[in-house]
């Protein structure tokens, strides 16, 4: 396999690699969809729904870098801006979206919690002077 020189150019080997796992993950909702709705997709037709998507993607791609004013870091919103004109991508993203900053959230927490029991942590030799300091104030 010989290396890509031009970084802004995918490779052919990559990219047939990203082609094949559209086809693959096109044909696994289609096989979902046939389950639910007990139709059938034919081969044809699923090859044609994989060709469209990747097009798409590869149209959406060029499309981003101007949709989110030449920054080097693409953001949830600007990929919920390329999905405004499909209802339910759009919704499906706004969901996984906010499940995702909900979990970080609480990984934040759980994280920010674990500090903060450590550093609040006393010694054995500490424990032990709190508990007399504890008995002797009861005693008086």
């Amino acid at each position: 396999v010989s290396a890509c020189r031009d970084p802004t150019r995918p490779c052919l080997g990559s990219f047939q690699r990203l082609k094949a796992a559209v086809h693959y993950t096109v044909g696994c909702l289609c096989q979902d969809v046939a389950e639910e709705r007990d139709v059938q997709f034919s081969k044809q037709t699923i090859a044609a729904i994989s060709e469209m998507t990747f097009r798409q993607c590869g149209t959406r791609a060029r499309t981003l870098p101007y949709l989110h004013a030449k920054r080097s870091t693409v953001t949830t919103e600007d990929v919920k801006l390329l999905a405004r004109r499909s209802n339910s991508l759009l919704k499906y993203i706004t969901q996984k979206s906010e499940e995702l900053t909900s979990s970080n959230m609480e990984q934040k927490v759980k994280k920010k919690k674990k500090s903060g029991a450590v550093k609040g942590r006393r010694t054995s030799g500490e424990q032990e002077a709190a508990v007399t300091d504890s008995e002797d104030s009861n005693m008086v």
